[in-house]
């Protein structure tokens, strides 16, 4: 039964629920999203929906191969390696390890940046200078590069490796925020608020802060999936995660010796990868296309 409305008014969208109407025109960011869904239920859920303890050991069951070959047992539905460990039980343990440091460096990066560059955007004269191309300079130097050094100094290891990658992501944010802010800061609606007497703290938080989302969710979206290739890339160069945390690049790379007798070893990993930062980037894609329509309604 319809409700009765005795004012007809015109129903308006929030502009989240804008948003959403139209993330959701593109299928393709639908089903990213309910993988990186996926992803993130796994990250949490691990302990409850690996079936092995992913160290566990059957010396009755080396290199068995997925249950989809002739000689696969569903018992391990992903076969096993070379010391008889689940390869399913460890490919979620992986994945958990993979992006839920992934999620934390951009995180952190995203705080650091942001608010460096904000204060970098603020600055004027010699100061803003320095600050503008000695980040500028950073930013022209690769990543995992930058990682890949500061980890030769620190040491291998997993924290040393999510350390490294962060101080590599930081420069992004920076430089995004403070362009944004420096082309903010010319605009009226900012002069009107130093007319009004408003400081230029104040003015970042009150009226350039809010406008910054549409940035700061499409800078998130490609920061992690670099993340993600970086951690991994480090990890397969033996410089990432050491045993015995269990990360994806650490696996690939423990697989290689047995890369002819066991490819799913290797093929495994990889396409769990692949499918992350797929999924990231054709979420991302959609959230700035959906960010940049979301006033059409």
């Amino acid at each position: 039964m319809q409700r009765f409305d005795l004012y007809q008014e015109e129903y308006h969208a929030s502009p989240l629920e804008n948003v959403w109407i139209e993330f959701k025109r593109s299928h393709l960011a639908v089903v990213g999203l309910i993988f990186i869904i996926i992803f993130l239920l796994i990250t949490v859920l691990v302990p409850i929906v690996a079936p092995y303890n992913p160290d566990l050991q059957n010396t009755n069951a080396l290199l068995l191969p997925p249950a989809w070959e002739a000689s696969g047992s569903v018992s391990h539905l992903l076969g096993t390696d070379a010391l008889g460990r689940d390869v399913f039980s460890r490919l979620l343990y992986g994945i958990r390890v993979t992006l839920g440091s992934s999620l934390f460096i951009v995180f952190v990066a995203m705080i650091i940046g942001v608010g460096v560059g904000a204060l970098a955007g603020l600055l004027r004269g010699v100061r803003s200078s320095i600050v503008n191309h000695l980040f500028d300079s950073i930013m022209s130097i690769p990543t995992l590069l930058i990682a890949i050094i500061v980890v030769a100094i620190m040491g291998t290891g997993l924290y040393n490796s999510m350390f490294a990658i962060t101080l590599a992501l930081i420069p992004q944010f920076i430089h995004q925020t403070r362009s944004f802010v420096k082309e903010e800061l010319s605009k009226d609606y900012v002069l009107l608020d130093k007319l009004d007497g408003a400081g230029s703290v104040r003015i970042f938080f009150t009226s350039i802060l809010p406008g910054m989302f549409e940035l700061i969710v499409i800078q998130a979206t490609i920061a992690l999936s670099i993340a993600i290739l970086d951690i991994s890339a480090l990890g397969f160069l033996s410089l990432g995660a050491q045993n015995p945390t269990i990360e994806l690049g650490q696996m690939l790379s423990q697989s290689l010796n047995a890369a002819y007798v066991a490819p799913w070893l290797i093929a495994l990993p990889g396409l769990v990868i692949f499918m992350m930062v797929l999924s990231v980037n054709i979420v991302g894609e959609g959230l700035r296309s959906a960010l940049r329509n979301r006033f059409k309604h």
